[in-house]
């Protein structure tokens, strides 16, 4: 259900890439000055607004105080509507039938320049080549695990796939509009009903491929975008299109390979130790040939971790092999990260474990691609 609300933005509060927040006057009954918001507008959807704007809002997540979508979404300023964009190719629409669809030009579809490169040759047989591709179930885990390939192959091609089971808008991520800051992705692609990425694909498969053929990763990452959801079920989160993701790689006929959602510091007990989110992700929707990134981490929680994976292993669905990877240096190399390290609102300091894992999982798929100095 939809809360429509209309108010005045007073302020710019601050921006990442294409996105904008603003503080927002929400309108009263009688006229008085009604309660102030925290609204997110997407300059590529309303344009870029300022203050005593009249702005359309939808705060259905906002009202029910949940943490995913918990803001404000600005729909329109009527009043200075955006122009229309000019003329060109491309007929795929994302968030299909919602009141904002997107019209986008995919990577895949006939009127791409590169639709001849994905419907000929490897690429139409569906075959990547052994390319490696690292997943995770978290989009907290993607610059952590950047850092981690960067420890050993700062030159590699590396290419993010952004799957469609959080945030939709790719803009919403802070995160990659940092990396982009940074260079350190050749490119982002916006898969399923994602959108706004470097690159716009109809399915993952066609994005893996692409990336292969059209942006000649070195290494993919794919990772779904910020929100995921759960809801305390075996099989209801989002995350769980890890282990699909897993499958689309070995039928494709590439090397896929899971980083481990770790915790010391959740009290939950299904996300102490490896998340129940990895073991069902990885142990039991799995079907195909895959390699976990278990790090190897000191003490009892150290060796809780290896039993749990040696246990995931042994009664997977799929054939799942463990790989051993020291965390030496890694825990220096995330503290000079330049972008923020958050996940489930704790930082590096609260929860090192999982921060170690992510980048233990970039740096042991950045083996793969041989020695530092020849990429």
């Amino acid at each position: 259900m939809m809360h429509w609300r209309v108010g005045t933005v007073a302020a710019v509060e601050q921006s990442w890439g294409r996105a904008v927040q603003y503080a927002v006057d929400l309108d009263s009954p009688d006229q008085a000055p009604g309660p102030r918001v925290r609204a997110l507008g997407y300059a590529d959807l309303v344009g870029v607004l300022g203050a005593g704007d009249r702005v359309l809002l939808t705060t259905s997540a906002l009202e029910r105080g949940l943490g995913t979508g918990g803001l404000a979404f600005v729909v329109a300023a009527p009043d200075r509507l955006p122009p229309d964009p000019p003329a060109g190719p491309g007929h795929i629409v994302k968030a299909r039938y919602t009141p904002q669809q997107q019209i986008v030009l995919a990577v895949d579809e006939q009127e791409s320049p590169h639709h001849g490169a994905l419907s000929s040759g490897p690429a139409a047989d569906g075959d990547l080549a052994g390319l490696p591709v690292l997943v995770a179930d978290v989009h907290s885990a993607l610059a952590p695990i950047l850092v981690g390939v960067r420890s050993l192959a700062p030159r590699a091609r590396v290419v993010h796939l952004y799957t469609d089971g959080g945030a939709l808008p790719a803009a919403f991520s802070m995160t990659l509009a940092r990396l982009a800051e940074l260079g350190w992705l050749t490119a982002t692609g916006t898969v399923g009903q994602a959108f706004g990425g470097d690159f716009e694909a109809v399915m993952l498969h066609s994005g893996l491929l692409a990336a292969k053929y059209v942006f000649g990763a070195d290494l993919v990452v794919v990772v779904q975008g910020p929100g995921n959801v759960g809801t305390g079920t075996p099989y209801g989160f989002t995350g769980l299109a890890a282990g699909e993701a897993l499958n689309a790689v070995h039928v494709l006929g590439g090397r896929g390979f899971g980083a481990l959602r770790i915790s010391a510091a959740d009290a939950r007990e299904r996300h102490h130790g490896i998340s129940h989110h990895s073991r069902t992700a990885y142990g039991r929707v799995v079907l195909g040939e895959a390699s976990l990134i278990v790090p190897h981490l000191p003490g009892e929680f150290g060796a809780l971790v290896a039993q749990q994976a040696g246990d995931l292993a042994a009664g997977a669905r799929g054939q799942v092999t463990l790989i051993s990877e020291p965390v030496d240096g890694l825990l220096e190399a995330l503290g000079a990260c330049p972008i923020p390290l958050s996940s489930m609102g704790r930082g590096l300091d609260a929860d090192e474990e999982y921060f170690l894992a992510q980048a233990a999982a970039g740096r042991a798929v950045a083996r793969t691609l041989g020695p530092a100095d020849t990429r």
